[in-house]
């Protein structure tokens, strides 16, 4: 499948800033009420983007129910899940209890059933079993919405870097293709060393997302080395972090990625009609258009 050119992220609706604490707290306080969350998403869907590329926090539960109550507006809408989001599975063990919060993300094929095959998991080391529980209960959320690419977390990504468990890659890798017809996507932010993982893992030609920009604001080896394996690697690369968390002007950012051609995708967190607009306007004048749909 072929992504489309620009991806609407989640940060900025979590408080999520990587330049300034700050604007992250403003941004937070702003977006406390998911009704303002779907305003901006309207607003993107209003400007042409399609695509939404989105961690499992509980309220993108609230976002995927009102996507689902009214398809009408939102057509040929995708969700590109995050998984999974640790602090989640923290709140929720705090508020419930450990077999609460089972009950609560397991998915609808039946608790128990899904429990005894995490207890078989747990009980006999069966890496597979836990993976592909992991991944069900975090998908539970979009049923019935179209998920054409589900990404595994760079906190789960890299720390498999570490552990060198590649045979992890491609269990999940396998589940997301079997289970719901999906892409499999990496987020990394070590994307030399995720390709070579990746690789090792059989998982050819891999959707893998990283920090990409001219300023190597959080580029992990920096951009020589980046740019190195974007023109002698097979792979289909999602640029995040652009702009820089704002360091960068939208425009300067977007054609520094308009000189590689490798990069399919870019992923960019907007808050205003007016940034959404300005962002899509780039992208058409540099790429003809933000969706390959």
């Amino acid at each position: 499948m072929t992504l489309d050119r620009l991806l609407l992220g989640d940060n900025q609706f979590f408080g999520v800033n990587h330049m300034s604490e700050e604007r992250a707290h403003r941004s937070a306080l702003r977006f406390q009420d998911t009704a303002a969350i779907i305003e901006v998403i309207d607003d993107a869907v209003e400007a042409g983007v399609r695509s939404f590329m989105c961690t499992t926090h509980e309220r993108i539960a609230e976002v995927a129910d009102h996507v689902r109550a009214h398809p009408d507006d939102y057509p040929g809408f995708a969700f590109l899940p995050c998984l999974p989001y640790a602090h989640k599975y923290a709140n929720a063990v705090t508020e419930l209890g450990m077999m609460g919060a089972m009950r609560s993300f397991l998915p609808d094929e039946g608790f128990v059933n899904a429990a005894l095959r995490g207890g078989k998991a747990l009980a006999g080391k069966d890496v597979e079993g836990l993976i592909t529980l992991l991944v069900d209960a975090e998908m539970k959320m979009f049923h019935g919405l179209s998920t054409p690419v589900v990404f595994l977390q760079n906190v789960v990504v890299d720390l498999l870097l570490g552990l060198r468990f590649d045979a992890a890659f491609s269990i999940f890798a396998e589940h997301v293709r079997s289970r719901y017809g999906a892409e499999p996507g990496f987020i990394t932010m070590n994307l030399p060393m995720a390709l070579d993982a990746l690789e090792r893992a059989g998982v050819d030609d891999p959707i893998v997302c990283s920090n990409m920009n001219k300023l190597a604001f959080r580029v992990s080896g920096g951009v020589q080395a980046y740019d190195e394996v974007l023109e002698t690697r097979v792979f289909r690369p999602v640029a995040m972090s652009v702009f820089a968390s704002g360091a960068i002007p939208p425009r300067e950012a977007l054609e520094w990625v308009s000189e590689r051609p490798q990069i399919r995708s870019v992923v960019f967190g907007a808050s205003t009609p007016q940034h959404i607009r300005s962002t899509v306007q780039i992208v058409e004048q540099l790429w003809g258009g933000v969706s390959s749909r």
